[in-house]
């Protein structure tokens, strides 16, 4: 059988036609000096809007003097090119009318005629790029988010949301894809978000969305992928960073970024440090209800805590690109992440009208966690003799573990005896990543693209719980609770794309990609006297699915302003955790436990784009439209329902995962960047939505219709030439779910930046959360239960940071000639 759906996947790349359009195209040329006649390397340029000169992207010339802006959406053009000790070039009315690369005639830079022995550049990357298919956010400039995490900084991305536990949300979506350097990264294991607390936000350049992705791109993620684009400095020469920064509750932390590059070569590495303290509390009101309603006699049990997230972060990363040859690249590179986490809550809890328990009692739970994780990634690249034709290739290598322990003390006002729980988890996972991709240009008009793609999975959970015995005074092991749980998972895909140009301004993409899925779980019973056929449960699911994409694509004038139209089938694969079925009892009244049997979602997702592009300020509006099934998520059972797990306690919440109902979900999303003054300018981003779920008949509970919104606004104030005001404020309106609602929250950021040491250093206060406001909370309604919720995750946080940026330009010959080491420093970080 196994045989045969892989058949149907080679059967699919060989037969089936598809078409492209790529909404896209390149500008190149090759820089030389004017008396030698040999290539500059690390000249830079940049391509400026005809009309107002208005900055677009930036780039360097490489080992070979060529110069290429990739990316570059219709339109006319001038490029700068500037390079230390030789005269500035400007070229105009580049005009870039189909996505065959311009090709500009070569260009020769005088000498002119002066020593220069320091330069600074001062400029800033745009913190907003709007295309059709993808939208990128500069965000290494997020002054609010210095010292902080990747979790922190992805707050400010517009459309973006990051809830209470660290999970991330696009479009009011938490069913996304996350990619680090536009892959999975194997360093997080089963857990995104732990490595995203953990990663410094100061290591991460920009962030990309792609809300409606093609058939190239994995097929998972209900909503689309997050791409998060680590730094990765390719200047020539020496150059690097050094930061470091100390907040409230004892946070700080350094790092350093180095780069050297020569004419084979390009070294890069850097290390980051953080010490983090999330200090935070938790409000839950359980309440019974009975005939429906809350009476005198109802049992209710409310807990409030105060809670400690403390961690210690190491990360490392390092690497380098081979210039083999004019036409071939190889990469090497590695990331290491070392994490120990201190986690911490004291819990007061109140009964009313519970027996046994009197009327209160107090928690201490404490957890340690030692993670080491990392990947090797090497990439190839070759251009063949076609232009544009060329073949690219990755392997990655990844392994994480993590052991911890999970200890629980808790005494009772009454004379009920003390509760101690002592758990001990270990988890252990191994990924490998396979990719090839070839690129086939037919003509002018279209070009065809194909590539495979296998994922495997492969993870190894373990916990053990041992419970005091009042009698003995001696640990005992709690079978309920203790389990062995492996899970291998594999993903093998093909993917096929042609483009072609229906008129000069008309565009069509059809795209087929094909994925066959093996999920296989297997759960161990640790109870000797378990019987038999109960010490082991396999989970087996395998299927092949096509994802088909469309796209519809027409240029408005001559201005650069696109409608377009989309159409992609996605997918929503369950992750280890949610498949896990042990069940996590780190807080006596809310249980929690995973699914073998849960299947992915299949999504069907359509949308309409229209950007428009002016002199001072742009935007780019999405009408998006979502048909999903099989929705996966946490449903919330009656404690009657499941006295097996809890006993005859009515206080007790209890959620497993289900693939609880479809839903029908539209929106529209608005995106903005005004340049008011020379001095101000704001980006903004509303996102309004409605959805309509509709559960399945065995969960026995009505549809639910839901009307919400979002909206955040950046702004930037620059007082003095040194001198930049940066806030960001946001608004979540409440929300519905099939089982409670999700109420309102807002918040502000603010920081301040005072570049020093003429401009090579620069000093940043922030303050995170100005006004303390940011809390969820929530509630949940059960036939006979009603719950409260109310968490706060990060408290009001001030932070201190200074940067100090370094770095030689060129170390060529033709530098030594002209009289030695010619310093400059890049000025802002990030590139300019």
């Amino acid at each position: 059988m196994m045989f045969t759906r892989n058949l149907k996947l080679i059967f699919f790349i060989i037969f089936c036609p598809i078409f492209l359009f790529a909404q896209q195209g390149k500008i190149e040329t090759i820089i030389i000096d004017e008396e030698t006649k040999e290539p500059i390397i690390g000249a830079s340029a940049s391509l400026l809007q005809q009309s107002n000169q208005h900055y677009i992207q930036g780039a360097q010339s490489d080992i070979e003097g060529k110069l290429m802006f990739s990316d570059v959406d219709f339109g006319t053009y001038a490029i700068r090119i500037t390079y230390v000790g030789k005269e500035n070039v400007l070229i105009e009315n580049v005009r870039v009318a189909n996505s065959q690369p311009v090709k500009l005639a070569q260009v020769s830079m005088m000498d002119d005629g002066k020593l220069i022995e320091e330069v600074v550049v001062e400029g800033r990357t745009p913190e907003m790029r709007l295309g059709i298919d993808k939208k990128v956010f500069d965000v290494s400039q997020s002054l609010v988010s210095v010292g902080g995490s990747a979790s922190d900084l992805l707050q400010n991305v517009p459309t973006l949301d990051v809830d209470v536990d660290g999970n991330v949300s696009l479009r009011g979506s938490s069913s996304v894809k996350i990619l680090i350097d536009g892959r999975e990264s194997a360093m997080a294991g089963s857990d995104i978000n732990a490595l995203l607390q953990s990663l410094p936000a100061n290591s991460i350049e920009k962030v990309e969305l792609i809300t409606n992705p093609s058939a190239k791109y994995d097929a998972e993620g209900q909503s689309g992928i997050i791409n998060i684009i680590l730094k990765k400095n390719v200047r020539t020469g020496l150059n690097g960073s050094v930061t470091a920064s100390g907040g409230s509750y004892d946070n700080y932390s350094a790092g350093v970024d180095l780069n050297y590059r020569d004419r084979k070569f390009n070294f890069f590495g850097g290390y980051n440090y953080a010490n983090r303290v999330r200090p935070g509390n938790d409000f839950n009101d359980n309440t019974e209800l009975i005939d429906g309603v809350i009476q005198e006699n109802s049992a209710r049990t409310i807990s409030t805590s105060e809670n400690s997230r403390k961690g210690k972060n190491h990360t490392f990363r390092f690497g380098t690109d081979w210039y083999a040859a004019p036409k071939t690249t190889l990469s090497l590179g590695a990331n290491v992440s070392v994490r120990d986490n201190d986690r911490r809550s004291d819990i007061d809890y109140r009964y009313f009208n519970v027996l046994g328990l009197g009327d209160r009692s107090s928690r201490i739970s404490q957890q340690y966690e030692e993670d080491l994780g990392m990947d090797i990634t090497f990439d190839f690249k070759q251009e063949l003799k076609r232009e544009g034709e060329e073949i690219t290739a990755n392997i990655t290598y990844g392994n994480d573990t993590e052991d911890g322990t999970n200890d629980f003390h808790q005494t009772y006002a009454n004379n009920r005896a003390d509760f101690r729980r002592q758990n001990v988890t270990s988890e252990a996972g191994k990924n490998w990543n396979f990719q090839v991709d070839y690129v086939l240009p037919f003509g002018e008009d279209h070009k065809f693209e194909a590539g495979y793609r296998t994922i495997v999975r492969n993870s190894e959970d373990t916990q053990w719980s041992e419970v005091l015995d009042t009698l003995t005074n001696q640990f005992l092991p709690d079978y309920s609770v203790s389990n062995d749980f492996d899970l291998a998972n594999s993903v093998h895909a093909l993917y096929a794309n042609y483009q072609r140009k229906l008129t000069e301004k008309l565009g069509m993409q059809v795209g087929l990609r094909g994925e066959q899925t093996y999920l296989r779980s297997t759960y161990y019973n640790l109870d000797p006297d378990a019987p038999e056929d109960e010490k082991r449960n396999d989970g087996n699911q395998d299927f092949f699915r096509l994802y088909p994409s469309a796209f519809l694509s027409y240029e408005v004038g001559d201005s650069g302003d696109k409608v377009q139209l989309s159409y992609t089938r996605r997918v929503q694969r369950p992750r280890g955790w949610q498949v896990n079925p042990f069940v996590n009892v780190n807080d006596e009244i809310n249980y929690r436990q995973g699914n073998p049997n849960l299947l992915p979602e299949d999504i069907h997702s359509f949308e309409l784009s229209f950007a428009k592009f002016y002199d001072k300020w742009n935007f780019i509006s999405s009408a998006y439209y979502r048909r999903s099934s099989d929705m996966m998520s946490p449903f919330l059972r009656d404690p009657e329902e499941i006295a097996d797990i809890v006993g005859d306690r009515s206080n007790v919440t209890y959620s497993r995962w289900e693939n609880v109902s479809k839903q029908n979900a539209m929106g529209l999303e608005l995106i903005s960047k005004v340049n008011f003054l020379q001095w101000w300018d704001a980006t903004a981003n509303v996102n309004l939505f409605y959805d309509k779920t509709m559960p399945y008949a065995e969960f026995n509970t009505g549809d639910v219709e839901n009307f919400s919104w979002n909206g955040n606004i950046n702004t930037n104030v620059k007082f003095t030439k040194s001198t930049t005001l940066q806030a960001r404020g946001f608004y979540r309106a409440p929300r519905k779910w099939v089982q409670g609602r999700m109420k309102s929250m807002a918040g502000l950021d603010v920081a301040v930046r005072q570049d020093v040491l003429a401009g090579k250093g620069s000093v940043m206060f922030n303050v995170r959360d100005v006004f303390n406001s940011q809390r969820f909370r929530m509630e949940n309604n059960l036939p006979t239960q009603f719950n409260q919720r109310e968490s706060r995750w990060m408290r009001r946080m001030f932070s201190l940071s200074f940067t100090y940026r370094f770095g030689m330009q060129d170390l060529t010959k033709k530098q030594e000639d002209r009289g030695g080491d010619n310093g400059m420093d890049e000025g802002m970080e990030g590139g300019f």
